[in-house]
């Protein structure tokens, strides 16, 4: 086994579980605001499709998908992002956005090579590290902290670390700390890819959850060197659908899709279905941005009071809060979940990291409400 990979750290949300079954064995009510799985139901619409999808005989998904849900795929980044793809040759089905993106340094980085380098920001979600240790590629993690606003700069890199760089993974709107990238950084790091050749990768799977100004999509500035990465689990709630697509430049998705059947299929065609209705329809994403901002402003309003801190993300279903004077992260989270709740250290998201915890708005909102009585006083 590579020698990285036996270092890694148990998965962060796997820990998260553990903890929540130690607790829920000790006899104690837990309220879960640990890992990013809302609770509210998938919309009917989404749900029946799924069921009229289901075929009398099961047969292996192609990796390409089904026509229908790549068009509807298509059809939503034009309808909400402006963005022309053609769905035959610049669009791909995948099983959510962390496959994609734990697939794409495997077939996206030369080994060896001089460019060997995959960057992303730090706090970051563990697949970006993870994905380019299995790729035998070179994790490249950039400090990003309240000082530069959680913004990665291709100007702080500079042009040695570019040029040694095969992918750079951006995830703007940011998780775990909800913040957005302004259109002119975003049209820098489209400049950069053109200067230095990597592969700009951007994951885009919160840009329909916002608060506040409308996110935009990387494509919206240029399609060459360029792809996003898109996911119905939080937008539609199908978390346990695994349900998503990678879009943008012809040459790159035809790379991918030369190797996806080696490295799984596409998901079902009855999900695919479901897929199908979810990226046709608006109006249920809205609903659910307008309960995540009511569960949002629950723990704002806590916060203050309190006299804590929050970030001043205005997007995704993540509040990432500082941990009050006195206590690291998991001191601090260990507290939280002797009066049960559950809350994930900021250490789980990258070295650096321990002065915040990540608050995730996944139970309801009256759950929400009931944590927030709990909520221990320090």
């Amino acid at each position: 086994m590579n020698e990285a990979l036996r270092r890694l750290a148990t998965y962060p949300m796997v820990r998260l579980d553990q903890l929540k079954d130690e607790a829920v064995a000790a006899g104690r009510t837990v309220y879960d605001f640990g890992t990013g799985d809302p609770r509210e139901p998938t919309p009917a619409p989404i749900r029946e499709a799924c069921r009229a999808g289901l075929a009398e005989i099961s047969q292996y998904p192609k990796v390409t998908g089904l026509p229908a849900m790549r068009a509807a795929a298509a059809d939503y980044l034009a309808r909400c992002h402006g963005v022309v793809v053609d769905p035959d040759t610049e669009l791909l089905p995948t099983q959510g956005s962390k496959e994609a993106i734990f697939h794409l340094p495997m077939v996206l980085v030369d080994h060896p090579s001089s460019r060997q380098l995959v960057v992303y920001g730090e706090p970051a979600y563990p697949v970006f590290e993870i994905g380019a240790l299995f790729a035998q590629a070179t994790p490249h993690p950039v400090r990003l902290d309240p000082t530069n606003h959680y913004l990665l700069d291709p100007d702080v890199l500079g042009a040695a670390v570019l040029d040694r760089t095969a992918v750079v993974f951006l995830n703007y709107p940011h998780n775990p700390t909800g913040q957005l990238m302004p259109v002119e950084l975003m049209q820098r790091w489209v400049a950069a890819q053109r200067r230095h050749g990597f592969v700009l990768v951007s994951d885009e799977c919160y840009v329909d959850l916002y608060f506040d100004e409308k996110p935009h999509s990387m494509l919206e500035f240029g399609k060459e060197g360029v792809l996003a990465v898109h996911s119905l689990s939080k937008r539609s709630g199908m978390t346990g659908y695994r349900s998503g697509f990678v879009a943008g430049d012809a040459k790159w998705i035809a790379h991918y899709r030369r190797f996806r059947a080696g490295m799984g299929v596409a998901p079902t065609d009855m999900v695919q279905a479901a897929a199908t209705v979810a990226w046709s329809d608006t109006a249920h994403v809205a609903e659910r941005r307008a309960l995540f901002g009511a569960k949002r402003a629950v723990f704002l309003e806590l916060f203050a009071q309190r006299g804590m801190r929050a970030y001043p993300g205005s997007a995704t279903l993540f509040l990432w809060v500082e941990v009050p004077e006195g206590f690291t992260d998991q001191g601090y989270c260990e507290l939280l979940l002797r009066h049960g709740i559950l809350c994930s250290p900021g250490s789980f998201f990258g070295p650096g990291q321990e002065g915040f915890f990540r608050l995730a708005l996944v139970p309801s909102l009256d759950h929400c409400r009931a944590a927030a009585a709990l909520w221990p006083a320090v």
